[in-house]
């Protein structure tokens, strides 16, 4: 085959691979291609499904207003198959299907061999909603973003919120150390929990496929009868999040328990029945988040896709797309290394989530508001909201201090 055919037969096979969203439409030489090279089948698209399906609503939304710059968004899809093999095919797809922004799974480590197609191909990268401050400049390169804030924000969220609203101020960190996003999380309650007057008086550690936990939570019971303990910071995600309050509970322990967004959602309370007292904090509430905007974007997800998002996840893609869009419009282009720069100048921008900012060496949030979630009866709702007092430091976002 001549150079020319074979371009024309990968354009054709790119064609198929837009499995939503453009694939019957007639292709506009001057459209804005936006690609999704991300998990459209396997385990993660449990978290890249919503978060994708947010973003073409956008895309819907900003085409009936006209477009950006007089063009029309278009997205082109590439399935990731939630493998990093797959990963890295599918980011070079959508490249080569001329994106200007790509969108990468919702995870650094599944994400980043996607994003860096982009990077290399000099266009702007963004995951979908990973927390670890790799996914962006450290990680990928500097045209690289994450839409979401660090999972640090998390604890320290929790653990200011414990001691300012509740007085709770003898804490007990329980780590399942089986992943990075667990030991971020409790990072950043180790670091503003103290600082605001709380004091941390033990702590143990688990991994999420323990069957049992069962000594941990005698040492739990101990510093609980010992120390006074008040709150425990629980930093854990599905399936040992249910199956370590379900121990936590049995054994008489009442305490209130903190975590973070990794549990938000409904989907995994039948497997802890009746629990009570426990908290989370999210950037969003898919129901009653107590901000017009949330509320009603989440209407409107629910109106294009007959159902509303399965957890928060969903969410900071649209914000970041705000903030794209923006940068877009201020500088009359989608040239990505001017969209870059000026993005890199925005401080607390508005979205539907609050405040955005970015600069030359940070393209993931460490200062947004957090809403506060309490289970209740089975359900999650919200109870409080929490901004923090401070931006999260350089030594506690990359985790340097042991």
């Amino acid at each position: 085959m001549t150079r020319w055919m074979k371009r024309g037969a990968l354009l054709a096979a790119l064609t198929g691979l837009a499995l939503h969203g453009g694939a019957t439409q007639a292709v506009a030489a001057d459209d804005i291609v936006i690609g999704f090279s991300v998990a459209l089948s396997g385990p993660m698209q449990a978290y890249d499904g919503d978060s994708t399906r947010m973003a073409k609503l956008f895309i819907d939304q900003v085409n009936e207003k006209g477009g950006l710059l007089g063009k029309k968004l278009r997205a082109v899809d590439a399935d990731t198959k939630s493998d990093r093999a797959e990963g890295a095919k599918a980011g070079l797809a959508v490249v080569q299907a001329g994106a200007v922004l790509a969108f990468a799974t919702c995870d650094y480590d599944y994400g980043a061999p996607s994003a860096l197609q982009a990077q290399r191909a000099g266009i702007i990268s963004a995951f979908l909603c990973a927390e670890d401050p790799k996914a962006g400049i450290l990680g990928v390169g500097n045209l690289s973003f994450t839409a979401s804030g660090a999972a640090q924000l998390q604890g320290a969220a929790a653990g200011e919120w414990a001691v300012e609203k509740k007085g709770w101020k003898s804490g007990y960190v329980l780590l399942d150390d089986s992943i990075e996003y667990d030991k971020s999380v409790c990072a950043g309650y180790d670091w503003l929990y103290p600082k605001k007057g709380g004091k941390i008086v033990g702590r143990d550690t688990f991994k999420n496929a323990d069957a049992s936990i069962a000594s941990q939570v005698t040492r739990l019971a101990n510093a609980i009868r010992d120390q006074k303990v008040d709150n425990v910071m629980l930093c854990t995600y599905e399936p040992g999040a249910a199956a370590a309050v379900r121990q936590i509970r049995a054994a008489g322990i009442t305490v209130p328990i903190l975590n973070g967004s990794s549990v938000d959602g409904n989907y995994w309370l039948a497997a802890a029945p009746g629990l009570t007292d426990f908290y989370i904090a999210v950037q969003a509430a898919v129901i009653g988040d107590p901000r017009p905007d949330v509320t009603a974007l989440a209407a409107a997800f629910k109106a294009k896709y007959g159902s509303l998002p399965a957890s928060q996840y969903a969410f900071p893609v649209y914000a970041f797309l705000q903030v794209w869009a923006k940068a877009v419009t201020e500088t009359g282009t989608t040239d990505p290394k001017t969209v870059v720069a000026k993005m890199e100048t925005y401080t607390d921008v508005p979205t539907v989530l609050g405040p955005r900012s970015f600069s030359k060496k940070l393209h993931i949030q460490t200062k947004i508001p957090m809403m506060i979630e309490e289970v209740v009866d089975g359900a999650d709702k919200v109870v409080d909201s929490q901004s923090l007092s401070d931006e999260v430091p350089n030594d506690v976002l990359y985790r340097l201090k042991k």
